[in-house]
């Protein structure tokens, strides 16, 4: 994550009336539809489509796609790898209700005039909803700054978090991209998931371990994935995935299992 300056909030203009003269513009199918950042309330968010379309040409530097979401059961639009990644971590987090991509283009005052800016996602959550910037920490320019410092005052009168997401630890990126392999719905014939969960019913254990006991070590790697991506085991993400790393039941399965 990345902290946004001071001098950035100073070049704010938040005069006492700022939140009715600053504005968002939202696109609803066709129609476009404006709202003062006071009265971002009364938005329905969910009915939206992105304020701008993502466009593909051969000669572009980022890298644009479309990721698919467990959480929505969609794809969603992306621009670079970055942007994919926080996608995956959002889909991993197990809260993420709706990602809405470029969710609207604000219009706010600064002591140098009108600025727009259009941040990246609104992602809604099943808590308190995260307005996100992705920009790589050596991209992130004086006046991409005051944007970001904007875009965290109406966060705030709104009621959302806001971040600007602007790296990733190597370990994590690794991770993600490990345990969404197993992020979509999968077969089990041979009922290694009953055979995974009754096992870690056992109390933490490596990772190695767990898949060994299984019937068929090699399906029950691709299983015990599946599993922790969908929170039904736990895992330690401090570090890359390993067959050292250690495994438990989610914090439900414990529960019910009476492991407390």
């Amino acid at each position: 994550m990345h902290d946004i300056s001071a001098d950035a909030y100073s070049q704010l203009d938040m005069r006492s009336d700022w939140s009715a003269r600053w504005t968002t513009a939202w696109r609803f199918g066709r129609t476009a539809a404006g709202y003062a950042v006071k009265d971002l309330g009364e938005v329905d968010m969910t009915s939206s489509v992105p304020v701008r379309r993502f466009t593909w040409r051969t000669d572009q530097w980022h890298r644009p796609g479309l990721g698919y979401l467990v959480s929505t059961g969609r794809h969603h639009g992306f621009e670079s790898f970055e942007e994919e990644l926080l996608l995956l971590a959002a889909d991993f987090s197990g809260s993420l209700v709706e990602a809405l991509a470029q969710p609207f283009r604000l219009r706010f005052q600064s002591v140098n005039g009108s600025i727009a800016h259009t941040p990246d996602y609104l992602l809604l959550t099943d808590g308190t909803p995260w307005l996100i910037d992705v920009r790589p920490a050596e991209r992130i320019e004086p006046e991409d700054e005051v944007k970001f410092a904007a875009a965290a005052e109406v966060a705030l009168v709104a009621g959302w978090n806001y971040s600007v997401v602007a790296g990733w630890h190597d370990h994590v990126v690794g991770l993600i991209d490990t345990l969404s392999a197993g992020r979509r719905r999968m077969s089990d014939p041979l009922r290694v998931q009953e055979q995974l969960l009754l096992a870690a019913e056992d109390g933490p254990q490596p990772f190695g371990t767990l898949v060994q006991r299984c019937s068929l070590e090699a399906v029950a790697r691709a299983h015990a994935i599946h599993l922790l991506w969908h929170r039904r085991l736990g895992l330690q993400i401090s570090g890359p995935l390993t067959d050292a790393s250690a495994v438990r039941l989610s914090a439900p399965r414990r529960r019910a299992a009476g492991r407390w």
